[in-house]
């Protein structure tokens, strides 16, 4: 297996789409802002997700497609760490990889595209977009749109949107900072329009075992970001949610407390279930207490896209 050795470059694994790239690049000079003289390679791969863009991600493999291309080369040696976007990236993963760090977060918003508001839609409008969370919220909000398949990197979508694929569509506020596209779209109230567990965070995954790569990852670790993703992520584990089940969750500090609201949807945005809970970070208790608040709460039109563990427990 590859280690670490001070007279070579260490190499940090990313997909090679222009998001994911600038991404990388924040990764990279974060790394050697904190030390000096430190060389790091970028190695960009196709993912899998980055391949099929005709179905949604739930029917061809959910968010393992944007990971185990880098999973592997992580876990032979090839490259010494792994940049993602922490929002896709699987709950629970191999105990072989470990989330090092999270950068400090980005906006966490959703941005509509194509329109002020969705108050704003006419009737009958067209909302482009394969994400559940946004198609349920959005349809919970206009029952009488509707929603259209809208999957690709941001340059993709916004020239889908262009071409009139759809009436709108709705981007990460995060994603169009760092391609200085904030201007072309409309940021919703996270209150009143959650976001995706992780959003906006950028996390660097590193083998478990090697200790030398993660005390250099530990130096660029924004505390307060890991721990609001690590209980957004614990609320995931807890619900036993998967690329079918639409969630959404926005955390938010109160002193040295943490809040968490949350929201689960039906697929067809029919019913919705919310809650809030405030706990101390570092516990997962809390999100699991919060996650059972959800579904005792839920109707069967959204049970049934949850398949909870009898003894929920989140590690990363």
């Amino acid at each position: 297996m590859n280690t670490f050795a001070p007279d070579r470059p260490l190499k940090l694994g990313t997909r090679n789409s222009p998001l994911a790239m600038a991404q990388a690049h924040e990764a990279r000079a974060a790394l050697i802002a904190a030390h000096p003289g430190l060389s790091v390679e970028l190695v960009p791969v196709v993912a899998s997700g980055d391949k099929v863009l005709d179905r949604p991600l739930a029917e061809i493999g959910g968010k393992a497609l944007w990971t185990k291309e880098l999973d592997a080369w992580l876990l032979s040696g090839e490259i010494d760490f792994a940049v993602h976007s922490l929002k896709d990236v699987e709950t629970l993963r191999p105990a072989e990889i470990t989330i090092g760090a999270v950068l400090e977060r980005e906006d966490v918003r959703d941005c509509l595209v194509g329109a002020a508001s969705l108050a704003d839609l006419p009737a009958g409008a067209r909302i482009g977009t394969s994400a559940p969370r946004r198609a349920a919220q959005a349809l919970n909000a206009r029952p009488d749109c509707h929603v259209v398949g809208f999957r690709g990197n941001v340059q993709t979508r916004l020239a889908k949107l262009a071409s009139g694929e759809a009436d709108v569509t709705l981007l990460a506020l995060a994603g169009l900072n760092r391609l200085g596209r904030a201007d072309v779209g409309t940021p919703l109230d996270p209150l009143l329009w959650l976001p995706a567990p992780g959003q906006g965070a950028i996390a660097i995954e590193c083998r478990t075992n090697d200790e030398q790569v993660r005390d250099l990852l530990a130096a660029i670790d924004h505390e307060p970001t890991h721990l609001a993703v690590r209980a957004e992520r614990a609320l995931l584990a807890a619900l036993g949610g998967n690329c079918h089940s639409p969630i959404a969750v926005l955390s938010t500090w109160a002193g040295e407390m943490m809040r968490l609201d949350a929201a689960l949807f039906s697929p067809d945005g029919a019913e919705k279930v919310s809650a809030v809970h405030s706990f101390f970070p570092g516990d997962d208790t809390g999100p699991a207490d919060l996650a059972a608040m959800l579904l005792d709460g839920a109707g069967p039109a959204i049970r049934a896209h949850f398949d909870p563990p009898d003894t929920p427990a989140y590690r990363g």
